[in-house]
């Protein structure tokens, strides 16, 4: 069934038997982890929480995270999306499992010019879609020049900036998405041009914005695709059913040209943003593997990090502020550094996230690609005062209330956001008010400028400090701040088209500078630390990796 207009990228229909049942191993668990259990609350401590999920069990059931917005891997913008997305999809290059580096994909190989500008793709014979049809060069091209058309909304479009024309098309510069630099030479074999020499180019066409999706089926459905029934999938998995609020249901694809070596012939993949409960399934035996640390408990993070069956790494990832930087009183560059400079990041990664988090007031995570970005605006009360003074708002008298905004699912930003709250009114004397929100509508929100302050993440897609500062181009859907400036984005151009690193690595701190210690539209907290729940003895083929990249194709339960 497809939806009404307006309706875009709604959840398909489902296939198969979906029932609740009882958790019948509650009381066994309950009893062999008191200590875990009771930590989590009176709620908790009264009965295991149980699920709500299929007769039969999948051969591997993962607990994904929030409810996905869209599985459109030209649209999609969260995390627990793009696993989904990356199930059912492949591009030219794909993730390996252990170290999150580029591999072959639906291209069996390249050739990469003398030059670095030019990059030659084959195809393999066998590349075909779940539904039998073959997946071609000219579907490749079309996808991409899909995704960099302006009407495509696709917020990781600029990942096209490096693609020539690729930035002028985005920005409507250019209306003849024909004009990209990538051609099918046959049908078997891609050619790209690049603006410049991209050392992270083969890891871009790793990520879900370079998918090639189903020509047939959006020219059939449009936005709607998603809702084809049966899905044409090119990934190791196809779609059984998507039950809202509940979870995926992915067969193996017959006709993924790697299927031979997918173990887990149907995976269950839950959806849902309360910690506890995701807790509570895992210890029960319900759930083999919990791919998201925003849904593992924060209070009992370093408990837990000492078992065997939780695993802590570093990887990309960097949590900050955003300002609205088109409202008032946050249109004043010397109120955004007063604000960065009464927050305590050290008070918030030993009082919450406790998980060996690096306090940070850089964007870029220190060490990424071998850089090391700018410190920021340390924590200094006073200088924030002053500023605050010179703003016109001297003690905090006259500064209207504002709101953070955050979105729900984790203690941790909630408590974040209380322990901000309270620096900002003990140190500038500011009223600032919480606003909690729900996955959908926090996306949505940030995407409108419909904020004063907002909590922000980024994960990097590759290993480069262009993943986290491209964010913050004028022209980039992912800026979300409001702010625009020529100097920055001359900076990066400068930086992209730069081949001696060192000097490239000066460039990029330069800009850096001038994003998180002289403008500020975006302020650092600190540096993520993952962790996934896997029992070792039951689940193999997860690894830790500074991608955070934990391909399902990896995946297999052990039997006992």
């Amino acid at each position: 069934m497809i939806p009404a207009a307006g309706q875009r990228n709604a959840p398909v229909r489902t296939t198969g038997a979906f029932c609740c049942r009882p958790g019948g191993a509650g009381r066994a668990v309950f009893l062999g982890f008191r200590d875990i259990l009771g930590l989590l609350g009176t709620a908790v401590a009264l009965g295991v929480l149980v699920g709500c999920g299929p007769a039969d069990r999948a051969d591997l059931v993962i607990h994904n995270g929030p409810e996905p917005e869209t599985i459109d891997p030209q649209i999609l913008t969260g995390q627990a999306d793009g696993r989904i997305a990356s199930a059912l999809f492949e591009g030219l290059t794909r993730f390996n499992p252990t170290n999150g580096l580029a591999m072959p994909g639906l291209a069996s190989h390249w050739e990469i010019s003398k030059d670095g500008r030019t990059y030659t793709f084959f195809l393999r014979p066998e590349a075909c879609w779940s539904t039998g049809e073959p997946i071609e060069a000219s579907e490749v091209v079309w996808s991409w020049r899909r995704a960099v058309t302006p009407a495509t909304a696709a917020d990781y479009a600029s990942q096209f900036f490096c693609v020539r024309h690729g930035r002028a098309l985005v920005n409507g510069e250019l209306r003849d998405p024909s004009l990209l630099g990538a051609e099918a030479v046959d049908a078997r074999t891609v050619r790209v041009h690049l603006e410049n020499p991209t050392p992270y180019f083969l890891e871009l066409a790793a990520s879900r914005v370079f998918f090639p999706i189903p020509r047939r089926a959006v020219e059939r459905w449009g936005d709607q695709w998603i809702r084809a029934d049966p899905l044409p999938c090119s990934g190791p998995y196809q779609l059984l059913g998507w039950r809202v609020n509940d979870r995926f249901r992915l067969q193996r694809n017959p006709r993924y040209w790697d299927s031979g070596r997918v173990s887990a012939g149907r995976i269950d993949i839950l959806s849902g943003d309360n910690p506890s409960t995701a807790l509570n399934l895992f210890l029960s035996g319900e759930v083999d593997l919990i791919s998201d640390r925003k849904i593992i408990p924060g209070e009992l993070g370093p408990e837990l990090a000492r078992r065997p069956d939780f695993h802590r790494f570093d990887y990309l990832g960097q949590d900050f502020l955003r300002f609205n930087t088109t409202r008032r009183p946050f249109q004043d560059a010397r109120v955004r550094r007063a604000v960065a400079q009464a927050i305590d990041r050290t008070r918030i990664t030993t009082r919450i996230t406790r998980m060996g988090e690096r306090p940070s007031a850089a964007i870029t995570p220190a060490g990424t690609g071998g850089y090391q970005p700018p410190s920021g605006l340390s924590f200094d009360p006073s200088a924030a005062r002053r500023l605050l003074a010179e703003a016109g708002y001297p003690g905090g008298r006259g500064f209207p209330q504002v709101e953070y905004a955050f979105n729900v699912g984790s203690r941790l930003y909630e408590q974040t956001g209380v322990e901000i709250q309270a620096m900002l009114r003990e140190h500038l004397g500011l009223r600032v008010e919480l606003r909690p929100l729900e996955w959908k509508t926090y996306l949505a929100e940030m995407s409108a400028l419909n904020y004063d302050l907002i909590r922000g993440s980024w994960i990097g897609d590759y290993d480069d400090p262009m993943t986290f500062l491209d964010c913050f181009l004028s022209d980039s859907g992912n800026n979300r701040t409001g702010w625009k400036d020529p100097r920055y984005d001359g900076l990066l151009r400068a930086a992209a088209s730069e081949g001696d690193p060192g000097r490239r690595a000066g460039i990029l701190r330069e800009a850096e500078t001038l994003l998180v210690e002289q403008a500020v539209p975006v302020t650092g907290l600190y540096s993520h630390v993952g962790l996934y729940a896997a029992d070792p003895r039951k689940v193999a083929g997860v690894w830790p990796n500074r991608m955070d990249e934990h391909p399902f194709f990896s995946l297999r339960r052990i039997r006992p």
